[in-house]
């Protein structure tokens, strides 16, 4: 059984960590700007300052697109390119640049999903309180009337923010991303209940705001999953010890992590039982009315999903107990990132997310970090890349089998880029990225996934 006959195949990216131009053309400068020049906070060093130059190598990655085959191309746009000090003026050369990638990718038959936020926060915005401000959602408000006049006219699929739960725990309770803050609980619940209303707020400024009507946008958001899978397909009372474990609230240290925390107040209107309980005196004033603005309804949910971070399996007494992946053995298949290989992970997050929400799921993320170089015959052989995604697809053709509604699989990533707090220790993309001279090398995978999307994995 193949895929659905209008399966969107694609590749993901991010503007910070493919762009550089860092401080041209007017653009104003993010937290991750600030970021980098923090002594010791990134791997070796390393800053998105060029990054992979796509700023100036547009032409050449949209060949290296329809070269790929994909149908469909999932970006980020800088909201301090467009919008230098995150409100007021707007910054015409920022907006002529994704006009032009736009026009573009439409002229190659490659469908637009623009992604409005991808971690690069403008600093000017920061410097007024950032997401603990309570006009964020308006600001956030404001850039989502901006892009939805300026580009629904040839987009329609838009997504809001991507990773939540990420660029608020890692980047405000942990300090290890931008914009690299330690706060305490009560100040992360603050954060947490103005980026759901930012959501909301761009979701009713990108519809209100449609050339072509509200009717023509098919929105989501695309939030960071860890799977919780069975050790036994077979056992039902394993797989409800995962379904539950997937979706329960914990109340520890890094809370905001939480599956159901963020998308139980998307989807179903409402936090969790468990979180309101432990922390619903720290949420602002009308909080409960602001649900009814973040639970709008969406068109589809995107799913950033790499491994399953944990398993439902037996204890020594015959109960069912979540054992986390770490403690899956010695020798146990990783990736360079460390991350375990759970190709279920890619059945079970849509099969339990369709279950318990009844929407559409684009794997808006998929990917694994490698230890690739161009080798004396000029190529990238990155054989485990290949078996890596075939094994992931193919659990995602069981989920769509067993009823999950998936829209499309978009891998992560189109090329090799900034990984972050990481720099450029961490390789993700099909294509080969030489960051000295910027040179482009499609890797085996690339060629084997053109070969994937032509036959629309039946062969998987």
């Amino acid at each position: 059984m193949a895929f659905r006959e209008d399966f969107y195949w694609g590749a993901s990216t991010a503007s910070y960590q493919i762009e550089g131009a860092w401080n041209e053309d007017g653009k104003g400068r993010s937290v991750w700007d600030r970021m980098v020049n923090w002594d010791q906070k990134i791997a070796g060093g390393d800053t998105g300052n060029s990054a992979c130059d796509h700023y100036h190598h547009l032409e050449q990655d949209i060949s290296l697109m329809k070269d790929l085959g994909i149908n469909a191309y999932r970006f980020s746009l800088s909201w301090p390119r467009v919008l230098p000090r995150g409100t007021g003026a707007v910054e015409e050369r920022g907006v002529e640049f994704y006009d032009r990638l736009i026009d573009a990718l439409l002229e190659a038959d490659i469908t637009p999903f623009i992604t409005m936020f991808h971690w690069d926060y403008p600093l000017e915005l920061f410097y007024r309180g950032g997401w603990l401000n309570p006009d964020s959602p308006k600001w956030f408000g404001e850039y989502a009337a901006l892009l939805s006049k300026r580009f629904s006219d040839r987009v329609d699929n838009w997504i809001t923010l991507n990773e939540p739960q990420m660029f608020t725990t890692l980047g405000h309770d942990m300090g290890i991303h931008a914009p690299g803050l330690k706060l305490p609980p009560e100040d992360m619940v603050r954060i947490i209940q103005h980026v759901l209303s930012a959501h909301g707020m761009a979701v009713e400024q990108l519809k209100s705001n449609c050339v072509n009507g509200a009717d023509a946008l098919n929105i989501g958001w695309a939030p960071a999953v860890g799977g919780v899978e069975p050790a036994d397909e077979t056992d039902q009372r394993l797989v409800d010890a995962a379904r539950e474990a997937q979706f329960s609230f914990v109340d520890e240290p890094h809370f905001g992590f939480g599956t159901a925390l963020w998308n139980d107040p998307v989807f179903l209107g409402k936090y969790p039982d468990a979180y309101l309980k432990t922390h619903g005196q720290h949420l602002p004033e009308g909080w409960e009315e602001d649900l009814k603005h973040i639970s709008a309804p969406l068109g589809f949910c995107g799913l950033n999903v790499y491994h399953s971070w944990a398993r439902a399996v037996y204890d020594s007494h015959g109960e069912p107990e979540i054992r986390q992946t770490d403690d899956l053995g010695a020798g146990y298949p990783r990736t360079h990132f460390q991350w375990p290989v759970t190709p279920r992970a890619l059945y079970w997050v849509p099969r339990f997310f369709h279950e318990r929400y009844n929407i559409p799921v684009v794997i808006t993320e998929n990917g694994m970090s490698g230890h690739d170089w161009v080798q004396t015959d000029g190529k990238v052989h990155d054989a485990y890349r290949i078996d890596f995604t075939k094994r992931y697809l193919g659990s995602l053709k069981d989920a769509s089998a067993a009823g999950a509604d998936v829209l499309g699989y978009f891998h992560w990533s189109l090329m090799d880029n900034f990984e972050w707090a990481e720099g450029y220790r961490h390789r993700f993309g099909l294509v080969h990225v030489d960051f000295s001279d910027f040179k482009r090398t499609p890797k085996d995978s690339f060629h084997w996934y053109s070969g994937v999307i032509g036959n629309n994995g039946a062969d998987l």
